[in-house]
């Protein structure tokens, strides 16, 4: 399988806040435990902010790739050739397709932190999905790297 000329790879992260909001969930945790003891307190300061870092950090680690042929959003691996024109969208275009533009069928890969999002048509007749959603930092970026999976390697 080769290479694309121009590989993309981003993982779309949680941003900064929900990491103090981790430590806010265990200083919860703390003070319910408080009456037990100081025990309790610290395991419960730890305990919590575990928890609540790793429920931040799973939903922080999903990637979008292009390798070789194929488009990888997530658990969804695409071959370029299904996919059509792809459409930049700021911010507010973003949340337009968020809401009341979305289509039921569609694959969007959302993450409400992430303002701006590409929009990929897909034109695989046999494929029900008429385009992807994708939230990404920098999508003139991905829209590049999907362009440049499409043309042969000579």
């Amino acid at each position: 399988m080769p290479l694309s000329a121009t590989p993309y790879e981003e993982r779309l992260t949680a941003p900064r806040s929900w990491w103090l909001i981790s430590f806010l969930v265990g200083l919860a945790m703390a003070l319910v435990l408080l009456p037990f003891g100081t025990l309790p307190l610290l395991g419960g300061l730890v305990g919590g902010t575990a928890v609540a870092a790793v429920m931040a950090s799973s939903y922080g680690s999903l990637r979008i790739r292009v390798v070789g042929d194929s488009l990888i959003a997530g658990e969804a691996k695409i071959p370029v050739t299904a996919l059509g024109a792809t459409e930049v969208l700021d911010a507010e275009e973003a949340r337009a397709w968020r809401t009341y533009k979305a289509d039921t069928r569609a694959f969007l890969l959302l993450r409400s932190y992430i303002p701006t999002a590409l929009k990929v048509e897909v034109i695989d007749p046999e494929d029900p999905t008429p385009y992807l959603y994708l939230s990404t930092r920098d999508p003139q970026r991905l829209a590049q790297a999907l362009e440049a999976a499409r043309k042969p390697v000579a």
